[in-house]
């Protein structure tokens, strides 16, 4: 097992309206306009449209020579007092003036704070959708879903292949996450190339697919990179991430030790998760079920783009539960967090006849972290479970963990800074500590400039320097829980509640109803019928 994680020193961590600890190419005293500028062959311009000082959201557009890359469009979900609302993320309306010229929206992987507004964006949106096959899969059958699939091309690439979209060069790079097929992107132009790293971690022994190619990270860093654009959710943090293979051990020995039924909780989207609790239970002589829509949704992408070829077979008719001994079943399930409508909260209540009843001598496994602003629901549940005299595990049995992070520690950012060797850094995807945990990390690694970090401020990226150019208001928008279709409203984030409801907004799709629609693609891509 690796190095235990610990948290860095806080020293550089400032109370609200301090000055940062650390120098930053600012834009707090600059004068800044509030359209997006209209990118030159000049330089490349970076605009972190959302995931920064907060957790979700993740979206990034890259402009270069009149056109325009959008890198993932996620969601975030609305805070636990407001009731109704599905999905957040920024409005399209933000950055209208520019939609014409998208060329492609590329996906670096299928978390859903990095996919989960693509299928809420379209028809509105008019450009391909670039994803990896399990990705594709995944936002394929959410679009056909919503019935917009006809208005998305969802073009297909392998891991490590290079695309190429409009005056952008893409080469895409193997990376490990707790996501399959998870990729970074090395962003090509005649201006100079920029880094965007995606969610990553160093797995040498991943479950599913191939280690992290360091060989192509190594190539990139030869490039005389101009600027890197990285995930800093664990920054704050010393040590090395856990291996997923590591997780597969720690599963077996519940499910020998266990007596009775073992209930295992993920993240629907946790793929590689999934197969290491299934091999696990096998091993240990155990059938595997799977409970939860979006959980038997994934599973089912997963099989399609061929990654659970090693995976033994899944039941998901959980009316044939009641054909096994409760001591020959693994359980996994959705409700890491408490949701009241998941599948780990209709077990503890009682609420699912499929279900089975429990009782003492069965286990439950919580194989994920508890978000904070979640311990209230996820203790409620915990606590209803632990009435029926059921035992909960979490984060480690006899020592072997149960969950592990998806996301590079300091340490691996540090190593990340030496093979890609940035002139300026963007530190993005995490809250203000993280940010400011990566920034002081890419300083001693040498970097000329750390980007002061914040949704809308749009970056010039040249040869000299990392300037800031625009500021742009980004407004966001809140997808509604409706039975009257596609409902959505303005989403006020200082007050947190939803304003100006809307029924399917149109007036971006009449006014770019005429956009074109043939990109200048040079790869051999199989398109996906949505």
């Amino acid at each position: 097992m690796k190095t235990e994680h610990k948290q860095m020193s806080n020293d550089i961590v400032n109370a609200p309206g301090t000055q940062s600890a650390v120098p930053r190419a600012s834009c707090s005293k600059q004068v800044l306009s509030k359209k997006f500028p209209r990118p030159t062959k000049e330089n490349i311009l970076v605009c972190p449209v959302g995931g920064v000082g907060r957790i979700g959201m993740n979206w990034t557009l890259y402009g270069y020579d009149g056109k325009w890359i959008l890198v993932d469009a996620g969601s975030m979900f609305a805070p636990k007092h407001v009731e109704g609302v599905e999905a957040i993320y920024p409005d399209p309306e933000s950055f209208a003036r520019i939609l014409p010229d998208i060329e492609a929206l590329v996906v670096t992987h299928a978390h859903e704070d990095h996919i989960g507004a693509i299928h809420r964006l379209f028809p509105r949106m008019k450009c391909p959708i670039y994803a990896t096959p399990y990705a594709a899969e995944v936002i394929g059958a959410r679009l056909k879903e919503k019935k917009s699939g006809k208005f998305a091309s969802i073009i297909k690439f392998q891991p490590g292949r290079g695309v190429e979209i409009g005056p952008f060069k893409i080469q895409t790079i193997r990376m490990t996450h707790s996501a399959p097929e998870c990729v970074s992107l090395a962003i090509s132009t005649g201006a100079g190339t920029v880094f965007h790293s995606g969610d990553w971690k160093f797995d040498p022994d991943p479950v599913i697919g191939k280690p992290t190619d360091f060989a192509a990270l190594k190539r990139v860093g030869r490039a005389n990179v101009r600027a890197m654009v990285c995930d800093s959710t664990n920054a704050h943090l010393v040590g090395e991430t856990t291996s997923e293979s590591d997780v597969a051990k720690g599963m077996e020995a519940v499910c020998r030790d266990t007596k009775g039924l073992v209930v295992v909780s993920i993240f629907s989207s946790n793929i590689a998760r999934l197969s290491s609790i299934a091999n696990a239970a096998t091993k240990a002589g155990r059938k595997v079920a799977l409970a939860g829509f979006s959980l038997i949704r994934n599973a089912e992408a997963a099989h399609t783009a061929g990654l659970l070829k090693n995976t033994p077979e899944l039941i998901t008719d959980l009316y044939k539960l009641k054909d096994h001994k409760r001591d020959k079943i693994v359980l996994i399930c959705t409700g890491t967090q408490g949701e009241a409508n998941a599948a780990l909260a209709r077990l503890a209540h009682g609420d699912d006849k499929r279900l089975p009843d429990l009782m003492r001598g069965d286990a439950i496994v919580h194989s994920a972290r508890i978000i904070p602003g979640n311990e209230i629901e996820v203790g409620e549940i915990f606590s209803k479970i632990q009435h029926h005299g059921a035992t909960i595990h979490q984060r480690e049995y006899k020592g072997l963990p149960l969950h592990v992070t998806g996301h590079a520690t300091g340490n691996e950012i540090a190593e990340m800074y030496d093979m890609i060797r940035p002139r300026f850094a963007i530190p993005v995807h995490g809250k203000a500590q993280h940010l400011e945990a990566h920034a002081k990390i890419a300083l001693e690694a040498g970097v000329r400039d750390v980007a002061e970090p914040g949704e809308g401020i749009v970056y010039m990226v040249s040869r000299r320097s990392l300037q800031p150019v625009a500021r742009v208001p980004i407004l966001l928008e809140a997808h509604l829980k409706s039975e009257q279709g596609f409902v959505t409203a303005r989403w006020d984030p200082i007050n947190e509640k939803v304003i100006e409801k809307r029924k399917v907004p149109v007036g971006v799709i009449r006014k770019y109803k005429k956009r074109r629609q043939n990109s200048s693609f040079r790869t051999k891509n199989s398109r996906l019928a949505a």
